[in-house]
């Protein structure tokens, strides 16, 4: 499978990490935070980061706590530049590189599973697969919902950079996924909503597998 001419294959990190940070869009520091409190929420020693781009958040990893962490993205040149930017997680993080539309079955398995406006990208079924295939215990999501806007990419200098996303986006539901992750035997332990310039927010979904709470 050509994974060459996916839309993330030609978005340069500069492009991304600037538009993601300006005051107006303010992703980049928001998931920053929600990040921190993904990696410290559960009891696991193992994660799985899906879409890692350039490793926004992964000085949050404690080496106390994690054995192994994965880094997961298509773009190679995302993984180069995030294992250049954590030297100090060398024998912890490992970067992939993988299609999860068309090689899920590549990934190891992974306590934890961080799916931050991942899903959004590669669909429900996608992920139904992905999450079957790394078997975690808990999965935190991070969808975008737009809250009065039909406009699902922030206007910015940058946008333009994003033109082809269109062909792969979906637009998230909070039910939808719920409902499959359901099917996939994961209940809705947390949710959590941060609001955003621009008529948008994130929710946070954490799943646990089993029909288990956790405290």
């Amino acid at each position: 499978m050509d994974t060459s001419k996916n839309p993330w294959n030609e978005i340069k990190l500069d492009d991304y990490e600037n538009h993601m940070s300006l005051d107006s869009v303010h992703q980049l520091q928001t998931m920053n935070a929600i990040m921190k409190e993904q990696f410290e929420a559960y009891p696991v020693e193992t994660s799985m980061v899906l879409g890692v781009a350039g490793g926004n958040g992964l000085e949050h990893v404690s080496k106390d706590k994690y054995k192994t962490v994965y880094g997961v993205d298509i773009n190679e040149d995302y993984l180069r530049a995030t294992e250049e930017r954590y030297p100090d997680l060398q024998g912890i993080l490992k970067c992939i590189p993988v299609d999860l539309v068309n090689e899920a079955e590549k990934l190891p398995e992974a306590d934890l599973l961080i799916a931050n406006l991942l899903i959004e990208y590669i669909g429900y079924e996608a992920f139904q697969k992905t999450v079957s295939k790394v078997q975690p215990t808990y999965c935190s999501c991070v969808i975008q919902i737009n809250t009065d806007t039909k406009q699902w990419v922030s206007d910015s200098p940058y946008i333009h950079a994003f033109d082809k996303l269109d062909e792969v986006h979906h637009q998230m539901e909070e039910d939808a996924l719920e409902k499959a992750m359901k099917e996939i035997g994961y209940s809705l332990i947390h949710r959590s909503i941060e609001t955003l310039p621009n008529g948008k927010a994130l929710v946070r979904m954490d799943f646990q597998c089993g029909e288990g709470l956790y405290p």
